[in-house]
């Protein structure tokens, strides 16, 4: 087998691979579209119905006009009350008064783009297009607060204070029954966690019953890239199972209903994503639920308390709305961090990420970091790759030798086979003898792709000249041309296949990966030149010392 073969076509597999995903979510079969769920079906939640509300769905006119209703439908189709804004070190955020919801989350250390810089990147957005909130509320057998009720606010902007560690915003809920809620957001300085709480006043005649939800509602959004796929839906975890991806179509087809310890419910996307965590102690029911228009609904439900008359009685849980910064995640909660998908090879991965973060540590530039690590792994492949360019440099020696077999026996493979094998034996020659260190490394090489195209930590990172985000691609496209002439230089290197046809499509790889990597992030292009470079001085120096020793000979 031709070693230079088979360095390409792995080389093309793994592209391949890493696409093919990606050109299934633009070009197979379009998922089937449910009718929109009817308001009376499921607007209003009760006590023996999971909460899959469709706020982002108008009320009926005379709902909306109702004098118990101040609230209105807005334009954009979500109910909308008053607008109470957040401001802290990490976060703005908007509350809406209409269920007391977390609307809007942007942030100021996330710029939407490096010519964007005063632009913060936005998360969760009430608008019709792009629907993503945090909803929560109670469910009881008397009255109680869902995420259509009306709460009050004492004020209608609130901001983290110089020196303090905490803010908190209070939204009062009460019931001509005698039920007073009181919902509290607790923002954190320089962290992404927010605490939310209800406090249940009973000053009824009879014990209150009731039990927390909490939940995303998300419209289904396309993917910027048709070259990198990334997953955009839900994910959930427990005790039993570490972390399951929920596609938009799984929640559609499959609706989730079931009963889990501990664990999180989030909806994720490229470097951002929204969770909601209760106590890893509860036992919660999660759910998911398709509302139709593209609208989808991932949470869970606690368990029931009772709160005696003249009692007290409160719920809790978190909520992490933020980037994949893995270390920050893995302390919120067990498993939080596989958000950050690496895949089946995230046991390779997180060792590579790790490597990569300490070495940002000590050079405080990612693409400088990118480069030692390329050498790194490299250096750490270094035998391995010195067997297969020395079998690779043996088969080029033999190359006159294997044209005269080609001249003598012409069209006769079987022959021609038996000829070839006889002069690898008399040689001592083994033309599989570069198979092992390839196939040993692909795992490497995709593990890395992944970091490098999953981290968050490389959003936006500047690196020397023209690039200034490595997440993205070479703007002027200079990084996949210097990638395409480093793969020439490696063919040149390499014997050429026997087969004229197969010596062409050859010779045409270096343009089609390219054109392939002109769509890359640059920080990916980055690695794959230092790779090839590396490569190419290992192989010259191997292949030149073995023809001077054949020299001598």
């Amino acid at each position: 087998m031709d070693n230079q073969r088979l360095i390409l076509f792995a080389a093309l597999s793994v592209v391949i691979v890493l696409l093919w995903q990606a050109w299934q979510k633009d070009y197979g079969p379009p998922p089937q579209v449910k009718s929109p769920t009817s308001t009376a079906e499921s607007t209003v939640p009760s006590a023996s119905d999971i909460p899959a509300a469709p706020a982002g769905q108008k009320k009926p006119a005379a709902a909306a006009s109702s004098p118990a209703s101040p609230a209105v439908a807005a334009e954009t189709g979500m109910e909308k009350g008053e607008r109470i804004h957040v401001q802290t070190d990490v976060f703005r955020a908007v509350i809406d008064t209409r269920g007391g919801d977390l609307r809007d989350v942007s942030f100021p250390r996330y710029p939407v783009s490096v010519d964007k810089p005063n632009q913060p990147f936005q998360l969760l957005n009430d608008d019709t297009a792009k629907i993503f909130v945090a909803q929560s509320g109670l469910l009881a057998n008397t009255a109680a607060p869902n995420h259509h009720a009306q709460y009050h606010a004492a004020q209608k902007d609130y901001k983290l204070a110089n020196g303090a560690s905490e803010l908190k915003v209070p939204l009062t809920w009460t019931s001509d029954q005698g039920i007073t809620v009181t919902k509290t957001y607790t923002f954190h300085r320089g962290s992404y966690v927010v605490d939310v709480s209800f406090d249940v006043t009973n000053n009824g005649k009879q014990a209150w019953k009731g039990r927390q939800y909490r939940q995303f509602e998300r419209a289904r959004v396309g993917r910027k890239s048709r070259f990198i796929y990334t997953f955009i839906g839900g994910a959930i975890s427990s005790v039993e199972n570490k972390y399951e991806k929920l596609s938009f179509d799984k929640m559609q087809k499959d609706p989730l209903s079931s009963d889990l310890k501990g664990g999180w419910a989030a909806m994720v996307q490229h470097y951002f994503l929204a969770a909601w965590v209760p106590g890893q102690k509860e036992t919660n029911h999660y759910y998911t639920k398709s509302l139709g228009d593209d609208l989808y609904v991932l949470g869970l439900s606690s368990a029931e308390k009772t709160i005696p008359a003249g009692g007290k009685g409160d719920f809790d849980s978190r909520l992490y709305v933020g980037p994949k910064l893995q270390d920050k995640l893995a302390a919120v909660a067990p498993h939080l961090e596989l958000t950050v998908d690496y895949g089946l090879l995230t046991f390779i991965a997180k060792p590579i990420f790790w490597l990569l973060k300490h070495l940002h540590g000590l050079l405080g530039n990612w693409g400088w970091s990118i480069i030692l690590l390329t050498m790194f792994i490299k250096l750490a492949f270094y035998k391995l790759s010195a067997a297969s360019y020395r079998s690779m440099a043996n088969m080029r020696r033999m190359q006159p030798k294997m044209a005269q077999l080609r001249e003598r026996y012409g069209d006769d493979r079987q022959r021609m086979s038996q000829a070839m094998m006889e002069l690898y034996k008399k040689e001592k020659i083994n033309p599989l003898g570069g198979c092992l260190p390839i196939v040993i490394q692909i795992p490497v090489f995709i593990s890395l792709y992944w970091v490098l195209l999953g981290s968050v930590e490389l959003r936006q990172a500047d690196f020397i000249f023209w690039i200034h985000d490595l997440s993205t691609k070479d703007p002027y496209y200079v990084l996949p041309l210097i990638m395409g002439i480093s793969m020439f230089v490696q063919q040149r290197l390499s014997p050429a296949p026997p087969d004229p046809i197969q010596a062409k499509v050859m010779m045409a790889l270096p343009v089609v990966f390219t054109l392939f990597f002109a769509f890359f992030p640059a920080g990916l292009v980055l690695y794959w030149i230092v790779n090839n470079v590396l490569s190419i001085a290992q192989q010259w120096y191997i292949t030149h010392n073995l023809e001077k020793a054949t020299a001598k000979a």
